[in-house]
């Protein structure tokens, strides 16, 4: 199994966000893996970690989410691998509920939350995003 990080979902992981035939809640678990210090693309000088400038993003977010019917769920910091291996545990792991695929991309479009995207950008290494979808019933 290759794992590797992003920050940049590919063309056509954007293009599943937007299929038709996806109106149930989604979950996403955001595995996030944290710069040491955080490094803004338009070249400002900073003082902060990633985990610091990531957490302007996450604050910010609330709202964004809000906007489209999302919530934060739970999120924590990663403090062992109890089964398997991989070779870098990832440092937080966040999971947030959108009411369907098509909110998240509405959000991932919204200027104002791409606005917010400067800090998340400056502040991960990268990331894996897994959806859940709850069986139903």
């Amino acid at each position: 199994m290759n794992v590797e990080n992003a920050v940049i979902p590919t063309p056509k992981q954007i293009k599943e966000l937007t299929e038709d035939g996806h109106d149930r809640p989604i979950y996403m678990v955001n595995l996030l893996k944290f710069k040491e210090k955080a490094e803004y693309e338009d070249g400002r000088e900073t003082e902060l970690t990633g985990q610091e400038a990531y957490g302007i993003y996450g604050s910010e977010v609330v709202a964004h989410l809000a906007k489209v019917g999302g919530k934060p769920v739970i999120g924590g910091r990663v403090t062992g691998l109890r089964l398997g291996v991989v070779e870098e545990l990832w440092d937080v792991v966040a999971i947030a509920m959108y009411p369907t695929r098509k909110a998240m991309f509405t959000m991932l479009m919204d200027p104002d939350y791409n606005k917010s995207t400067v800090h998340r950008t400056a502040g991960l290494a990268g990331q894996l995003n897994i959806e859940i979808v709850l069986p139903e019933g």
